[in-house]
């Protein structure tokens, strides 16, 4: 195995501690030929997919990606920003204003992001850490509730890239934040903000990001993590067990996912003579293709089609500034120990020193 060459700073450089925040993805327009990128990156993960790959790839490359991109890239479209994904969009402007916060705290750290499918790719910002002189990094997987299928394998992308590394930066990671009191705030303040404007419904619907039901079957903790979050907002909320319901969306195949899913749920509840339902998405922090379109477009006219009255969905934490605050500490804790304040950092006579030290010994990176 062959290393790739340092870049020129280790020796006499501050080191720097680098946050990186990871979402899932976004293909790069809202077009077939894009979506077909994306959707072979994404379907091809071993984490997403758990099926063998001699069965899945004939499948993936000979059905899924000849049919299905036309229509994702259609249902992009619907949703595409001014300045693009809604997705990259949010997770752009999370990552400025964290820098920002973190920043007014006192902190001297460095804040980029990437996506686990698509561009930025996390290999890059790496890099880019990097070659700024990061020798600590944070992983901040935008997942708030933990599965194989999300945080793991964000992760397997951060080991992957440090294979080819000689000199590895210190890797920290934020494995999950479901029940962080801040993130649970956030949520609570944007459905009360929500009620404010437009009254109560008579049922909230938390719809959460489905998976395989077998993944709880083989020890995934992504089903009990939704339910313990959707329990701390309705705790928060005051709100009774007859006042909201958990369900999952984003179904895909035939086989089992977890439920009650998402759709099938609105349909019933209508058909119940349920007139109003309010709409969160926990499980997302920045509004996407599965909440814009799937949710607000798709279950708001399955809702309505079946005789329900009024839909409302309630967009996704985005740039809220609780969230931002809730972000910025949860980040602080996962600092702890590390240099990020000027007063920590070595000083200037330190650092020529050091660098003395390592061209008396012929170094010279």
């Amino acid at each position: 195995m062959s290393f790739r060459p340092e870049p020129p700073y280790q020796h006499g450089q501050i080191p720097q501690t680098a946050i990186l925040l990871v979402n899932l993805g976004t293909p790069e327009a809202p077009t077939p030929a894009a979506l077909r990128t994306y959707l072979a990156q994404f379907l091809s993960d071993p984490r997403v997919v758990e099926i063998p790959a001699l069965i899945w790839k004939p499948i993936l490359h000979g059905i899924i990606l000849r049919v299905r991109p036309a229509k994702s890239a259609a249902k992009y479209a619907s949703i595409w920003m001014r300045e693009g994904s809604p997705l990259r969009v949010w997770t752009e402007r999370q990552t400025k204003l964290l820098q920002g916060y973190l920043g007014e705290a006192g902190h001297r750290v460095m804040v980029r992001h990437a996506m686990r499918y698509g561009q930025p790719s996390i290999a890059k910002e790496l890099d880019l850490l990097k070659q700024a002189g990061a020798t600590r990094v944070l992983i901040v997987p935008l997942y708030p509730q933990y599965s194989g299928a999300t945080t793991a394998s964000v992760l397997d992308d951060v080991y992957r890239w440090g294979l080819s590394i000689r000199n590895l930066p210190e890797i920290r990671a934020v494995n999950r934040f479901h029940d962080d009191e801040g993130y649970i705030n956030a949520l609570a303040e944007r459905v009360r903000h929500h009620w404010q404007q437009n009254g109560k419904a008579r049922k909230l619907v938390m719809s959460f990001h489905g998976m395989p039901h077998h993944t709880l079957l083989k020890g995934d903790p992504y089903h009990c993590e939704c339910h313990k979050t959707a329990r701390l907002l309705a705790h928060r909320l005051g709100l009774q067990a007859n006042e909201y319901v958990v369900t999952f969306q984003s179904r895909f195949g035939r086989a089992k996912w977890l439920e009650p899913y998402t759709e099938p749920t609105l349909k019933k509840l209508a058909s119940e003579g349920v007139e109003s339902v309010d709409v969160v998405c926990p499980g997302f922090v920045a509004d996407c293709i599965e909440t814009l379109e799937e949710i607000a477009m798709e279950c708001q006219a399955a809702f309505l089609g079946q005789g329900g009255k009024t839909f409302h969905y309630i967009p996704c934490l985005n740039d809220d500034p609780a969230w931002i605050r809730a972000l910025t500490g949860l980040v602080e804790r996962h600092l702890q120990g590390w240099p990020t304040r000027p007063d920590q950092y070595p000083s200037s006579d330190a650092l020529e020193a050091q660098r003395s030290r390592a061209n008396s010994l012929g170094w010279r990176g």
